[in-house]
């Protein structure tokens, strides 16, 4: 039984290294795809913006994770729950413009901010004040990590984890990762992502679904995890 999974370049997620795709996601879709009898993986590297677009198209049967949102689940069938995670920015190191949120940057009017196409950062962004003129869009990681280097941008969107991650790969205290200043209520749940199906592949959907509820949180889920920073306060809340 083959499998097509598509992954973009978005450590600690998934990447690429000497020719194999590796990463958070990449490594759980392997241990669950794996347990369910799948023989051959084939993974796809694709931009987020043709995630969606792609598997409509059958040109892949599923996607690592993406947060889930209504518009989302409009085009796609989703997964249970695999991670919990909020946003946060990379900036260059020192924090030049103290970013420490989106309403603060929202504030701060000369002030640029990086987003993939497609991602709900873009969203997230506008709801808190940001304005269009304020948000330059990259189609890939590398496009917005070169941008802050140069001062194009002064912060770059994303999950804070990822951020961290980031940060530590790129090393040489070029950039820090800050994770977002909110008043939300600790008990609230911070966005989910899931893997995604076609709609109309329901039988791997279920069997990915049947598989997962038996993996998700036990040891060797969270050991593997831990390799690539994705902790408790990333997986305890997508179980709940």
């Amino acid at each position: 039984m083959k499998v097509a999974i598509a992954y973009i370049e978005e450590p600690p997620f998934g990447w690429t290294e000497s020719n194999q795709a590796v990463g958070a996601d990449v490594e759980l879709a392997e241990v669950v795809l794996r347990s369910i009898g799948v023989t051959h993986i084939e993974h796809h590297l694709t931009t987020f913006s043709e995630l969606l677009p792609g598997l409509a198209a059958g040109r892949w049967d599923m996607n690592v994770p993406l947060f889930v949102t209504p518009e989302r689940a409009s085009q796609v069938a989703f997964s249970l729950p695999v991670w919990a995670i909020g946003d946060g920015f990379l900036v260059r190191s020192g924090n030049p413009k103290a970013l420490n949120s989106y309403a603060l940057l929202a504030e701060h009017h000369d002030a640029r901010l990086g987003i993939i196409a497609g991602q709900v950062q873009r969203e997230a962004a506008r709801a808190s004040g940001v304005s269009e003129d304020q948000i330059v869009v990259f189609e890939q990681q590398s496009e917005a990590i070169e941008a802050l280097r140069s001062g194009t941008i002064d912060a770059y969107a994303s999950t804070a984890v990822g951020n961290r991650v980031l940060a530590g790969r790129i090393g040489g205290g070029v950039f820090e990762a800050v994770e977002h200043d909110t008043e939300k209520d600790d008990t609230q749940r911070p966005p989910i992502g899931a893997f995604s199906f076609n709609k109309n592949n329901g039988r791997l959907l279920n069997a990915v679904n049947e598989q997962l509820r038996l993996y998700l949180g036990s040891p060797d889920h969270r050991t593997r995890m831990s390799k690539f920073g994705i902790t408790r306060k990333e997986i305890d809340p997508a179980l709940g």
